[in-house]
């Protein structure tokens, strides 16, 4: 943008200001959205020779002889205002040469319906409540440069109609969820972003220090292990939204900063959380589409029950020929020898996993959501091994359209077992923490009852039903790179 446009516009504030009108205004009532008063005057709920005050933002500015047509457009429509000179005098009229796309004003006048239908305000007021000095990029035409739509969202939101209706279907989602779950008895809980030990999944954690305690603290990856003492104090069913955390790589599915629902029940297991999360979701699908399907890359899944299940443990076998009783070496031979490659270093089992998940994510790409059940016990440290096989983890992630969207298991809560499988997973990798949080199996030998843990990326999902292909579309301000 030129400096000329900047002091043009500076220019026009001070003829305002000259004039006595304030180019950053005050409060202004207006009648209601301009699609509500759309809406209400179609319906006959307002008559057309009805006073109404409408405010929004110019959009486009036509001016025709003694006459200027408004487009302006507020968070729920856009709406024409019609000015003739004859009715609002010279004074208003005389506004329209310190008027620009892009300013907001508030309008006061009487509906009528052009020769075309169009619903439209002839203006007796004109009220200017806001002075832009900057242009819309691309006039209205919408705003195409992605890195832009990122940095600017608010330029993102002002041009594009399909970003503002993602994340109001967004918030829809998540109003959704928190009915679901407050209507079957459970309770909405916080717990701490700052955690003096970062635990609950597997991630690096983001680092900072507290300085009137003098003690380092970590933003939280997960809010599991506090979620699960709450089950211990006798909170058998809450669920959190919560924002977590992980210092790693940034992707089309990954942002540092993401949003997840975690919900916990007691005295069920994770086959009772497969039925809980095909009503969950099948529900938001249908409250945010109408239908019980959605098209996503061009393929259409349906969402009603029951979903398919598939055997992790099977696909490892059958892929790669590996087992559950695999060491780590001969997970890595095997691997290596089906031609995937790996870095050198030491391999735990959690790392070989991250690669294998990459190649099997495709395989679950199918017309429904599928479960995947029987992940390796040494692959799940909070999770209950099934009773006939104890290599086996009472655990399932989701896959939708070819990506993991929830993961789930039946709880772990034998304290020393816990202790146990903390150390193990240390003794592997030091990167992400180098203490085990001895307070939750503290809590665990209080007794913690029978329960199961749902957790679900939130991001993801509003991903799959706004049909996005980049978790940018799906999060107002994502985290990017330094200009």
């Amino acid at each position: 943008m030129s400096d000329d446009i900047l002091n043009v516009r500076h220019n026009k504030i001070s003829q305002l200001r000259e004039k006595g009108i304030r180019p950053y205004g005050c409060r202004f009532e207006k009648t209601d959205t301009l699609q509500n008063l759309k809406s209400d005057l179609e319906s006959g709920k307002i008559a057309e020779d009805a006073v109404a005050k409408a405010a929004g933002r110019i959009m486009s500015l036509r001016e025709h002889g003694k006459s200027l047509f408004f487009d302006i457009k507020d968070h729920t429509a856009k709406m024409q205002l019609y000015v003739k000179k004859d009715s609002v005098g010279d004074d208003i009229w005389s506004l329209k040469e310190l008027l620009d796309i892009g300013d907001i004003i508030g309008a006061e006048g009487k509906f009528f319906k052009t020769r075309t239908g169009e619903i439209t305000l002839n203006v007796s007021g004109l009220t200017l409540l806001s002075k832009s000095l900057r242009p819309l990029p691309e006039k209205w035409h919408g705003l195409k440069d992605i890195e832009t739509r990122y940095r600017q969202r608010y330029l993102d939101l002002i041009a594009n109609d399909e970003s503002k209706d993602i994340f109001q279907k967004r918030s829809l989602i998540i109003k959704g969820i928190r009915r679901f779950f407050d209507e079957r008895g459970y309770i909405e809980v916080e717990t701490p972003m700052l955690q003096p030990i970062a635990g609950g999944a597997a991630g690096r954690p983001f680092k900072t220090h507290h300085n009137v305690y003098g003690k380092d603290l970590y933003l939280r990856i997960a809010p599991e292990l506090y979620l699960k003492r709450l089950l211990v104090g006798g909170l058998e069913r809450v669920y959190e939204i919560n924002k977590s955390f992980r210092n790693e790589g940034v992707s089309p599915r990954h942002n540092p900063e993401f949003t997840m629902l975690e919900a916990y029940t007691a005295y069920a297991d994770y086959n009772d959380l497969m039925k809980l999360t095909e009503e969950l979701v099948s529900g938001l699908v249908r409250d945010i589409t109408g239908r019980p399907e959605i098209e996503y890359k061009g393929k259409v899944i349906s969402f009603d029950p029951p979903w398919e299940r598939v055997s992790f443990a099977e696909m490892m076998k059958e892929l790669y020929s590996v087992t559950a009783e695999d060491d780590t070496d001969t997970w890595a031979r095997k691997l290596k020898e089906k031609g995937i490659k790996l870095e050198s270093g030491k391999l735990s089992k959690t790392k070989l996993i991250n690669i294998v998940a990459d190649l099997i994510e495709p395989k679950s790409d199918k017309g429904k959501p599928v479960f995947v059940t029987d992940y390796f016990t040494e692959l799940c440290p909070l999770a209950k091994t099934k009773k006939d096989s104890p290599s086996i983890s009472e655990r399932f992630e989701l896959y939708i359209g070819g990506m993991e969207i929830a993961n789930a298991y039946s709880e772990l809560n034998d304290p020393a077992e816990q202790e146990k499988r903390f150390q193990a997973q240390l003794d592997f990798d030091k990167e992400t923490s180098d203490q085990i949080d001895m307070d939750y199996i503290n809590a665990l030998e209080y007794a913690m009852p029978p329960a199961a843990g749902l957790g679900i990326g939130i991001d993801r999902l509003v991903m799959i039903l706004t049909g996005q292909e980049s978790i940018r579309d799906v999060i107002l301000f994502p985290q990017l790179k330094p200009e």
